[in-house]
């Protein structure tokens, strides 16, 4: 078990560069002006850039917890957490495999590195969110830039309470009324952020959708040049299609989902698009929001610190490829592989049992195909959906990472649809599937049961690897499964819905900082399970 030794509260996270130190010395102290804010910030806006960028580099940072794992790199490694915590990544229980504690559930305990990891990455976000807000809102209604940076501040907010209430609660429906989380906004104080009680499931929700329900109209009429790293209206509105997804707000998540699509231009992946190794690359149309992610970052500037050493199959440099066995690599489950029909291009995402995929030969040639699997030490059914911008075993790992899809959003519209009348929730994923993946699909659901679970199924191909899979499961109440298949037999488990295991408990040191806690209220840490030799 990985106990982190350099426990530290999420309240006293690494302070953010302000945008000026006369406003920042107010707000220190505790009083700050509408004169000040105004003088200060709203007629400099340029002055705040480091706590924008902050919202973009938070998310991407080096060491949030220790420099002594190779599995603290922000964001992309939540998402490998989480994924590696269901039943569709399979790796292996060995030492090099940094993500192997999720695939044998002992990281759910509140002692855990990974339970601090999540609570601390998204509550420096919080804090870097609530200090833009504690800076530039007034009595008077933003305008320009700075409407836009307060629209920033409040979705990526919403944002980190979304992601927080899915990883220390079960999902919504059915719990709204448990206990879930303490909420900190930017109108808290220290003293009160620190005697700061849980706050039920339905809570944490309220907020989100008020944060949302700010930022849209905000950052929708005031639009600012920006890359795929900045919150934008069309990010915001699907943010709030994954909340009323959900919620079980059927109407509202469709058009959420579609406003997002249409407000941010973005269409999916082509056929064409994904015959080779891609989603790697923010400036793909397909891409609403993602981390960007450049040579001079820090996780790339540590050589294997970063999603690419250990997810991109063919990385010049990481634990996939490096240490000369497949144990690293991330290879997807043999039984959802065989159910993707020969037709689907998402089929050839991974290496089949000959150790071949056409992605490969599309991209390098036949002959080069063949000899990449062997050289990059893959073990069949190896993804090579994530790609490398440079050559071949280029070892920079300068790669970006996905947040939100276009693709994530037409499963949303057709679930939803399908949800309300599952004629249109057939058509809409018939549409999607048929023009994008695979000309000859149909979908046969015969009833509403059926059909979420293709679109379960939809979602396990066309996400995988980007951080979904636990979520969908606690969301839509299934089990983990992974009999019969390719995981190892020490990490093989059978798993009813909604196991105790399934979700992480608050953090130690936060129920130790945070004295408005009621231990009361807080589950007893799960019990491993016993895998299923």
């Amino acid at each position: 078990m990985k106990i982190n030794k350099y426990f530290g509260l999420a309240l006293a996270s690494v302070l953010m560069l302000s945008a000026c130190q006369e406003v920042e010395d107010a707000l220190q102290g505790g009083v700050v002006t509408a004169e000040q804010k105004s003088e200060v910030a709203l007629d400099n806006p340029e002055k705040i850039s480091s706590d924008m960028n902050a919202l973009k580099d938070i998310l991407i940072q080096f060491a949030t917890i220790s420099d002594s794992y190779h599995d603290d790199f922000g964001y992309p490694a939540a998402c490998l957490k989480y994924d590696n915590a269901g039943q569709d990544m399979v790796s292996e229980n060995v030492g090099y495999n940094w993500f192997s504690y999720q695939l044998i559930f002992n990281d759910r305990i509140k002692t855990s590195s990974d339970a601090l990891f999540f609570w601390k990455l998204h509550h420096q976000h919080i804090k870097a969110a609530n200090d833009i807000l504690k800076m530039l809102v007034t009595d008077e209604a933003p305008e320009g830039e700075i409407a836009n940076y307060i629209g920033q501040a409040y979705a990526a907010r919403a944002f980190d309470y979304l992601q927080l209430v899915q990883t220390y609660q079960f999902t919504y429906i059915g719990h709204e009324d448990e206990y879930a989380l303490p909420i900190i906004t930017e109108t808290m104080s220290d003293e009160e952020a620190m005697n700061n009680p849980l706050q039920t499931v339905s809570d944490v929700y309220t907020q989100i959708m008020n944060d949302l329900n700010t930022a849209i109209p905000l950052l929708e009429n005031n639009p600012i040049t920006c890359d795929k790293a900045t919150l934008t209206a069309g990010a915001a509105y699907g943010l709030r299609a994954r909340a009323n997804l959900l919620m079980g707000n059927w109407e509202a998540a469709a058009n959420d989902a579609a406003s997002a699509l249409e407000v941010s231009g973005a269409t999916p992946y082509t056929i064409a698009e994904v015959s080779v190794p891609s989603f790697n690359e923010a400036s793909a149309n397909s891409w609403i929001w993602g981390n960007i992610i450049t040579a001079n970052n820090d996780v790339v500037m540590t050589g294997i610190i970063n999603w690419p050493s250990h997810l991109c199959s063919m990385t010049g440099n990481g634990y996939t490829t490096g240490i000369g066995i497949p144990d690293c690599h991330k290879r997807i489950n043999s039984n959802l592989w065989a159910k993707i029909p020969a037709t689907d291009v998402r089929k050839g995402w991974w290496i089949d049992e000959n150790m071949a995929s056409p992605l490969l030969v599309n991209a390098f040639g036949a002959g080069i195909a063949a000899q990449l699997p062997p050289v990059c030490s893959m073990a069949p059914y190896t993804n090579v959906k994530f790609g490398n911008q440079g050559d071949i075993l280029d070892a920079e790992n300068s790669e970006d990472w996905p947040i939100m899809r276009a693709e994530e959003m037409l499963l949303i519209q057709a679930e939803a649809l399908g949800r309300v009348n599952l004629a249109d929730g057939k058509a809409a994923l018939e549409n999607f599937v048929k023009t994008y993946r695979d000309p000859a699909y149909t979908c046969q659901a015969g009833d509403l049961n059926a059909f979420i679970d293709e679109i379960w199924f939809q979602r396990r191909v066309e996400l995988w690897g980007e951080g979904f899979s636990l979520f969908d499961v606690l969301r839509l109440k299934k089990g983990i499964d992974r009999t019969n298949s390719n995981f190892s037999a020490n990490v093989t488990y059978n798993l009813p819905a909604e196991s105790p295991i399934f979700i992480y408990s608050i953090p130690e040191k936060e129920r130790e900082a945070n004295k408005g806690i009621d231990v009361n209220l807080l589950r007893e840490d799960p019990v491993s399970p016993t895998p299923i030799m």
